[in-house]
């Protein structure tokens, strides 16, 4: 929180639960860390129902109960407007979510909202890039809504590791909703709505290679705090693409 100045003394912060580990983890830890800061900041805890299931929903607020967590909960029909879309029904309802949580949390007061991504989901993102995408390409712990001015979104969980998540569920014998999406309500396996997508692949590939090089989560992690811009042939900057031959006699 302090090295990527993620709280600043005045915020109001929605934080976003969607009822996976991740989420509640990330509502409890920011319960603590609001009862012993430093300084003053607002926390709301929003929930939106994009049209969960009857055992999903209850579960949520169940689990927020047992762990003294207050939710705010709002209904929407996300589910159904994307899950009857012609083409990319996912990347409609991620968007449509995102916009839904930064308009109730600006309805409430907020200028910021905190989603549940930990370290395993930023160099995901990064290989997944790289693989699929053909781009180096990161994932910011904080930055600015670019469709709805003066809020931000913040990743408080950013620096934590999957696996210790994974091992306070199980020290705690908690159970959490595996897989909201109404695609895949049923897999074992899920990364919101991805079980056996290119994100459950590559989880698999650094798991492997993991074997020989345990270190390797955090050589990925940590190159992305160290690029050196000058040994690439092209980046991209402001949305516009450059190339090191613009420099190169200088």
């Amino acid at each position: 929180m302090k090295q990527y100045e993620l709280i600043r003394e005045g915020d109001r912060i929605a934080v976003c639960i969607s009822g996976g580990k991740d989420s509640i983890l990330m509502a409890k830890l920011m319960q603590m860390l609001h009862r012993h800061s430093d300084f003053p900041f607002d926390l709301v805890y929003l929930v939106m129902d994009p049209g969960y299931n009857e055992l999903n929903r209850q579960k949520i607020e169940s689990n927020a109960a047992l762990l003294n967590i207050p939710v705010t909960i709002f209904e929407t029909n996300i589910f159904d407007i994307a899950n009857s879309a012609d083409q990319s029904p996912c990347y409609l309802c991620a968007r449509m979510r995102r916009g839904s949580l930064y308009s109730k949390a600006r309805e409430l007061g907020c200028n910021k909202i905190a989603l549940g991504h930990h370290l395993n989901d930023v160099i995901e993102t990064t290989v997944m890039a790289m693989f699929y995408s053909s781009q180096l390409q990161g994932m910011l712990p904080k930055l600015h809504s670019t469709n709805f001015e003066g809020m931000e979104l913040i990743r408080p969980l950013y620096c934590i590791r999957e696996e210790d998540i994974l091992a306070w569920r199980t020290y705690n014998e908690l159970e959490f909703i595996q897989c909201a999406c109404r695609f895949t309500e049923n897999c074992s396996v899920c990364d919101n709505g991805g079980g056996g997508s290119r994100r459950q692949e590559i989880k698999t590939l650094i798991r492997r290679l993991k074997r020989d090089n345990p270190q390797i989560e955090t050589s990925i992690f940590n190159s992305i705090h160290s690029v050196n811009i000058e040994t690439f042939p092209g980046y991209k900057k402001n949305g516009s693409k450059h190339t090191y031959l613009e420099e190169y006699d200088a």
